[in-house]
């Protein structure tokens, strides 16, 4: 195991400390707090699934609230369907209300969970795999892919709310029934469900961290500074940056599916423009360049959300753009960004202790000497 892998591990099992042990001893195994920093979780987990794509092969999505929201529906669509046994047919109650007389058939395989599971995962990565294909195939690069997977959120969410008689409309799919798995019904509110969203988010940043510490993370990294080289090299570039965005669409789809588990609804506002910007918000001051790093900002800025609301009450956004600004300003690399640089001084003065002096050369990125950069790594052929 590399030294790069050894500390992202353990990272993790802080990150796994702080969630696991020290959220449910902090909040006293309140039911209502525990759900409530279950869903800073799942947005941490969204915020992830960002940075993998943004932060390890530089593509930006604006959209990437459109799987997100579209987990929550497939979710909300079997959950909508356990609490429907009792209306005509099995439908839905709103689809009564707009004639609709036998339940759809895209509706019918929703019944199983094994189905809904398996679809909140595949049906996002699917739409961002034939999304991707569009956009890396045609070597569409930048802003434009930006501009692209913002107007893709915007004509899904407008879809969305237009199909009142299938989705809910404005107005979203509510009166969910509680999950059950394998006869047990989980209580959204309960201390197992919280252990169940922080093992979740445990999991996928394990998986995550794998694949960007793998031989495609480290294509990835190449693809980020010089797509070109990385042409040149062998490697075919629009393949892999295909596989990261369809990965990252599938992480978020399935923070979806725990977030409908946690609110009891879904809505067309999770596919909104501001949710997605919010995203990248997040993202940026938990520090792009870490999968953990933006997990911790997702959880910092909704946390400093409900907090400043409660204290100003009126003014509470502007606080919190005066903060973001000053995140900006100060720590462009974000949280993530702030730890490398105390780490480093850190380091710095326990050589000039021990006598040593420093190299000279400033890495390419953290935990990355000039040497070891990604293209320089890759022409070595490791």
């Amino acid at each position: 195991m590399t030294s790069t892998l050894r500390n992202d591990f353990l990272s993790i099992a802080a990150f796994a400390a702080l969630i696991v042990l020290a959220v449910p001893l902090f909040f006293g195994f309140d039911g209502y707090e525990l759900n409530t920093f279950a869903r800073y979780l799942c947005l941490g987990m969204v915020a992830m699934a960002l940075a993998l794509s943004w932060g390890t092969a530089g593509i930006l999505n604006l959209g990437q609230a459109a799987p997100f929201g579209l987990g929550a529906y497939i979710m909300a669509m079997h959950l909508k369907l356990m609490n429907s046994t009792s209306m005509p047919g099995g439908m839905p109650d709103f689809m009564g209300w707009m004639n609709i007389e036998t339940l759809p058939w895209f509706w019918q395989p929703f019944h199983s969970l094994g189905f809904t599971l398996l679809a909140g995962l595949l049906f996002p990565a699917a739409m961002a795999f034939a999304i991707g294909a569009f956009i890396f195939k045609g070597r569409v690069s930048g802003v434009f892919v930006a501009i692209i997977t913002l107007a893709v959120l915007v004509a899904i969410q407008l879809l969305f709310v237009e199909e009142q008689g299938y989705t809910g409309g404005q107005n979203g799919l509510t009166g969910l029934a509680l999950l059950t798995i394998f006869g047990v019904t989980i209580d959204n509110y309960s201390l197992n469900f919280y252990y169940l969203v922080a093992a979740s988010l445990l999991i996928v940043t394990v998986l995550a961290t794998m694949l960007s510490r793998s031989k495609a993370g480290l294509v990835l990294r190449a693809v980020r500074e010089d797509p070109n080289r990385a042409r040149f090299l062998g490697y075919d570039v629009s393949n892999y940056e295909i596989l990261v965005f369809s990965v990252s669409a599938a992480i978020a789809g399935f923070a979806g599916m725990l977030y409908t588990l946690v609110l009891q609804f879904a809505s067309p506002t999770y596919m909104s423009v501001s949710f997605s910007l919010s995203i990248v918000i997040w993202c940026a001051v938990g520090g792009r360049e870490s999968l953990i790093g933006a997990a911790i900002g997702a959880i910092v800025v909704n946390m400093l959300e409900g907090r400043l609301s409660d204290v100003f009450v009126e003014a509470w956004l502007m606080v919190l753009g005066v903060l973001f600004i000053a995140i900006v300003l100060f720590l462009p690399r974000g949280l993530y960004g702030l730890a490398v640089s105390v780490l480093d001084a850190m380091r710095s003065q326990d050589k000039a202790r021990h006598g040593t002096t420093a190299k000279t050369g400033e890495p390419t990125r953290p935990g990355e000497s000039a040497s070891t950069s990604p293209t320089a790594s890759l022409s070595a052929g490791e």
